[in-house]
């Protein structure tokens, strides 16, 4: 019977990550296991429409978030489920200021409003789940990271990031949006050539590995990063959704299990999985502020996400495996 599902709303949904969710969603039968619950209506938001996936009650609306106008259209009917995944990445948003602070923190401060408003009106509270990011907590030393570990943002990417995950926390403190942060690590592999991601080379090495083309990488084989494959972060973003608010922490800001590892040994991952040949163009240009920024993470303790079921990429290999199969498709 219609209206008796789920009404989503998925911002950046032509993105990397939200293109993973959208075709997670689109798997026969997936939708209701992966959301806890029917869908009714899965309206996608993103600056260009992108494909129309088969099989779901889904439209395409394309728009600016920064513009009030489009905004106020996204939210004109009730919705119970936001993934609030858009935003201008890192070292985009720290070239372009005002647009960072545009699309990061403005547009979600009005969208995190405007599901408050319909609380308030007397509509649902809708689970919001946002995509975070490490960035809030700025640079870092060597002793293991954990959820006590206060922000401290080095990128105005990061502390838009961070302010909106303030929002988030009050607006549910005052019970009118359910909301659940995510701080996403790297999300592997981006396609290539992906701009605005200090961390690209990250993703970079997988795609210089399955052609079997020379790469230079920004960082030595001994920095240290936290790895996630897309279909575990994929994972986590439906994990958050259909999650029972008594297993969420009381600040609803969540480190995730990320593999923690050096380049190298993700490169070994690669030679073992692809050949030892499809890695041999690998190479090493160390660059100082990359390598501090992005290649000196230290181990990370994630109990409360944990404890709360989410998962991580436990080995390289796994990670491996199954960043391979999503770039297979």
């Amino acid at each position: 019977m219609p209206g008796t599902g789920l009404r989503v709303l998925i911002t950046g949904a032509d993105g990397f990550v939200g293109q993973g969710l959208v075709a997670a969603l689109a798997r026969p039968g997936m939708a209701a296991a992966l959301l806890g619950a029917p869908l009714d209506v899965l309206l996608l938001a993103d600056r260009t429409a992108g494909r129309m996936p088969a099989g779901l009650p889904a439209r395409w609306k394309a728009g600016d978030l920064a513009d009030p106008a489009y905004l106020a259209s996204l939210t004109e009917d009730p919705l119970d489920l936001v993934f609030h995944l858009a935003s201008l990445p890192g070292a985009a948003a720290e070239g372009q200021p005002e647009l960072g602070a545009a699309v990061n923190l403005v547009a979600s401060q009005h969208l995190a409003l405007r599901l408050a408003r319909q609380a308030r009106e007397g509509g649902p509270v809708a689970r919001v789940v946002f995509a975070s990011s490490i960035a809030v907590l700025g640079r870092l030393g060597s002793d293991p990271v954990g959820d006590a570990h206060p922000p401290a943002p080095t990128l105005s990417y990061g502390a838009q990031k961070w302010m909106t995950e303030i929002l988030l926390a009050d607006l549910t403190r005052r019970g009118e949006v359910d909301a659940i942060s995510l701080r996403l690590p790297g999300i592997v592999a981006r396609p290539p050539g992906a701009g605005g991601f200090g961390s690209a080379f990250m993703s970079e090495i997988f795609h210089a590995a399955r052609a079997r083309t020379a790469y230079r990488c920004p960082v030595s084989p001994g920095a240290t990063a936290w790895w996630m494959s897309r279909p575990t972060c994929v994972a986590a973003l439906a994990h958050a959704a259909r999650l029972d608010p008594a297993r969420l922490p009381s600040g609803r800001s969540l480190l995730l299990p990320a593999f923690h590892a050096p380049v190298g040994a993700v490169i070994e991952a690669l030679g073992a999985a692809l050949g030892s040949e499809a890695v041999a163009g690998i190479n090493f240009a160390p660059d100082a502020a990359i390598e501090a920024l992005f290649g000196r993470l230290p181990p990370l303790v994630a109990e409360r996400a944990r404890a709360a079921g989410f998962q991580g990429d436990e080995t390289a290999g796994q990670l491996v495996a199954r960043c391979l199969a999503d770039l297979d498709g």
